[in-house]
C-alpha cells in the first residue's frame, strides 16, 4: 500500500527519530501531490529514508500524528482492532480495570499509539472522543470493537472540545451505538459510590486521572478538618468522608455539580452538618475565611487548568501561587495541603517552584511528603512526555 510521502526538513529528523508523535507543520519541507486532510502519510527525511507514517491534517498545528516507526505495520481494520485490544489488556494487567461497576480510561490517545482518541468506560457504558481527523474517519470501526472487546451496553460521543477545532472539525455529541447512558451513570470506585454524567459533565463526565489520588488520600484524613476546594462533584470529599474525616467543607463555583456532589456524600451515608457545601468563588471563598481566622487539618486543590497556552503561563503560575498562599494560611499546624496542576504546559519542576514561592511569601515552612500523578490507566509513553500533565504534591506545614 503506498501512501504520499511528507518530508521532514533536515533540523527537525531527530524528534520523529526519537518516535514523538506530533510533527508541528512548521517542520514540514513538503507533501507529496494527492494527500487530502486526513490521509495516512509517510514521514520522510531529507535523503527520502522512510521515517514513520502518521495522519495528516494541513488545517492542524500538529499536521502530522504519527502512529507507526515500523513500515512493515500496514494502517488496516486488524491494526487499529489490534491497538485497541492491546490497550484494554494492558489496563488489566496492572489492575487498572476495576471491575463492571467502575470506571477507567481504556484508551489514552497518542500514548496508546491510537491519536486523538479517548475511551472511557463508566460502568457498562464507554464514552469516546475523537479529536484527531484521521481518526475521526475510523469511528464506526473503533466504536464496534471497543464494545466488542468490553461487552459494553451503549457508546455515547464527547467530541466537544476546542481540539476538534484545531482539527477543522465541527464539535459532535450523542449516542454512537446501543443503548443510551441514563442521566447519571452510577459507578464504584473503591467503595465510593459516585454519580457520573457522561451526557454534560466536565471531560468525559468525570477527572478518572485523580482516581489513584482519591483513593490513595483516605488515609490521611482519619480525625482531620477538611476543605476541598473546586470539588466539582465531590470525588475527593467522600474520599475524604471514608477516611475518617471529622467534618468535610466542599467548595465550588458550580450549583449543578454541587448538587451532585450533596447527592454522592448523601449515597455514601455522609450528611448533616459536619458535610457542608459552599457555592462560591474559590479563591474568594479562601479570602474569606483566612480573614475569617477559618482553619483546617488538610486542604484539597485540585484547580482547572490555568494554562492553556504558552502566552499563559505566566498568567497561570501567578493564579496557582495565589490559591496555593491562601490554602496555606489556613492550614493548622501540622496540616496537610494536596495541591494539583493539571495544565501541561506546567512541569513539575515548575510547579513546585511556584508551590516553593507561595509557602515563602506565606511565610510557612511546608515540607513534601508525598509527590502524586494521574492513574496508571492514563500511561505516559516515554517519547511523548506531554502526556504526563497531571502532577500534584502533598505538603505537610509546621
Amino acid at each position: 500500500m503506498n501512501f504520499a510521502a511528507c518530508r521532514i526538513k533536515r533540523d527537525r529528523e531527530k524528534s520523529v527519530r526519537n518516535r514523538h508523535p506530533w510533527i508541528y507543520s512548521g517542520a514540514i519541507q513538503e507533501v507529496e501531490a494527492g494527500a487530502a486532510p486526513g490521509d495516512v502519510v509517510d514521514v520522510v527525511g531529507q535523503e527520502g529514508e522512510w521515517l514513520g507514517r502518521g495522519f495528516y491534517n494541513p488545517a492542524s498545528e500538529i499536521a502530522v500524528h504519527l502512529f507507526s516507526w515500523d513500515r512493515a505495520e500496514t494502517p488496516c481494520d486488524a491494526l487499529w482492532a489490534g491497538r485497541l485490544a492491546r490497550a484494554l489488556e494492558l489496563r488489566r494487567s496492572i489492575g487498572a480495570d476495576p471491575g463492571p461497576d467502575g470506571a477507567f480510561r481504556m484508551v489514552h490517545s497518542d500514548s496508546d499509539l491510537l491519536p486523538g482518541l479517548v475511551v472511557d468506560r463508566y460502568a457498562g457504558f464507554l464514552v469516546f472522543q475523537f479529536l484527531v481527523l484521521g481518526m475521526d474517519r475510523l469511528k464506526d470501526l473503533v466504536v464496534a470493537e471497543a464494545m466488542k472487546l468490553t461487552g459494553a451496553k451503549g457508546a455515547w460521543e464527547r467530541s466537544d472540545t476546542d481540539a476538534r477545532g484545531k482539527e477543522g472539525m465541527g464539535r459532535t455529541h450523542g449516542p454512537l451505538a446501543g443503548e443510551e447512558p441514563p442521566v447519571e451513570i452510577e459507578i464504584d470506585e473503591a467503595g465510593a459510590r459516585l454519580l457520573v454524567d457522561v451526557r454534560n459533565g466536565h471531560k468525559t463526565g468525570f477527572y478518572l486521572d485523580q482516581a489513584k489520588n482519591r483513593i490513595g488520600s483516605r488515609a490521611f484524613m482519619r480525625g482531620r478538618k477538611v476543605l476541598n476546594c473546586f470539588c466539582y462533584t465531590g470525588g475527593f470529599s467522600v474520599s475524604a468522608a471514608m477516611g475518617g474525616a471529622v467534618s468535610v467543607t466542599s467548595v465550588d463555583s458550580s450549583r449543578p455539580a454541587l448538587e451532585t456532589a450533596a447527592r454522592n456524600m448523601e449515597l455514601n451515608g455522609f450528611s448533616g452538618e459536619a458535610f457542608t457545601l459552599v457555592n462560591a468563588d474559590v479563591p474568594s471563598c479562601l479570602r474569606r475565611m483566612r480573614d475569617e481566622g477559618v482553619r483546617f487539618d488538610a486542604v484539597i486543590l485540585d484547580p482547572p487548568r490555568y494554562v492553556a497556552n504558552r502566552d499563559a503561563l505566566q498568567r497561570g503560575a501567578r493564579a496557582y501561587k495565589d490559591i496555593n498562599m491562601l490554602a496555606m494560611s489556613l492550614l493548622e499546624p501540622g496540616g496537610l495541603l494536596f495541591t494539583f496542576s493539571c495544565s501541561g504546559l506546567m512541569g513539575e519542576e515548575l510547579f513546585q517552584k511556584v508551590v516553593f514561592s507561595a509557602s515563602a511569601d506565606s511565610g510557612r515552612n511546608m515540607r513534601i511528603v508525598g509527590r502524586l500523578a494521574q492513574a496508571p490507566d492514563h500511561p505516559v509513553l516515554l517519547s511523548y512526555p506531554q502526556a504526563g500533565y497531571l502532577k500534584g504534591l502533598i505538603l505537610q506545614g509546621k
